[in-house]
């Protein structure tokens, strides 16, 4: 199978650098839906099974009013399960174009479980569970601050059952490098390939943000990150088979 996984900013394009990302920061408000397409475009022709989006719009002011988690779904003949990032109390879900921000799993065949699971801390409380073809997802993005990711991480190791095939993946904001992830990935048991892999800023990556942690069971085929500047971050493409 394949999983990809991209923060995909909403669908605001890729800067060429920090200056452009400054002076064209009014795509945050309102964007062309020519990124979109070309993220669209580069998901299909790499053919996923499995797709985690973090920062995507299900229809704000900034997108026209698009939904783009259903946008990239019905493009790509896939199902979806999505959700608002923010906790279910959060004012987030009240102001205008962040109460439609949110993250999603997209799966070619039917999900046969799924689940919202919500941070106690944080602004991003959102974890999307699913199960499809044998494999449980989890999909995260984790805070800014490195003290709250430590604790969303000691939540997600409570929800997390390493004893079946497993995928822990999303934005983990680890600004400190991927050692913010030891513990957690040591008390599992699972394994964390993206050591050498930066995903951000993609104009000039030097920062390791977007993990793909796996179980045992789960065995690494390949491990790519293409290097196409769509978003401020990289993807993450894994190919892999499960074993029991």
């Amino acid at each position: 199978m394949r999983f990809l996984v991209y923060n995909i900013a909403y669908g605001t394009g890729g800067p060429e650098g920090d200056y452009e990302r400054l002076w064209k920061i009014h795509r945050y408000i309102k964007t062309s839906r020519s990124h979109l397409d070309r993220i669209i475009e580069f998901i299909g022709k790499n053919s996923p099974d499995i797709i985690g989006l973090v920062e995507v719009d299900t229809g704000s002011y900034r997108t026209n009013f698009v939904n783009q988690v259903e946008l990239i779904a019905s493009n790509l003949d896939h199902y979806q399960q999505s959700s608002i990032k923010y906790g279910r109390r959060s004012l987030g879900r009240a102001v205008p174009i962040m109460k439609k921000q949110a993250n999603a799993i997209l799966t070619k065949k039917e999900v046969t479980d799924s689940k919202f699971h919500f941070f106690p801390r944080g602004v991003k409380r959102l974890v999307i569970e699913v199960e499809t073809e044998g494999v449980h997802i989890f999909l995260v993005h984790l805070a800014l601050r490195k003290k709250i990711r430590a604790e969303q991480l000691l939540f997600l190791a409570d929800i997390v059952n390493p004893d079946k095939p497993t995928i822990v993946a999303g934005d983990f904001n680890t600004f400190s490098g991927p050692g913010e992830l030891d513990d957690f990935c040591e008390k599992l048991k699972l394994v964390n390939p993206n050591r050498n892999y930066s995903t951000y800023p993609s104009w000039a990556p030097n920062w390791q943000l977007d993990h793909v942690l796996c179980s045992k069971h789960i065995k690494i085929k390949k491990f790519t990150v293409p290097k196409v500047k769509f978003s401020d971050h990289l993807p993450i493409i894994m190919d892999f088979t499960i074993s029991k």
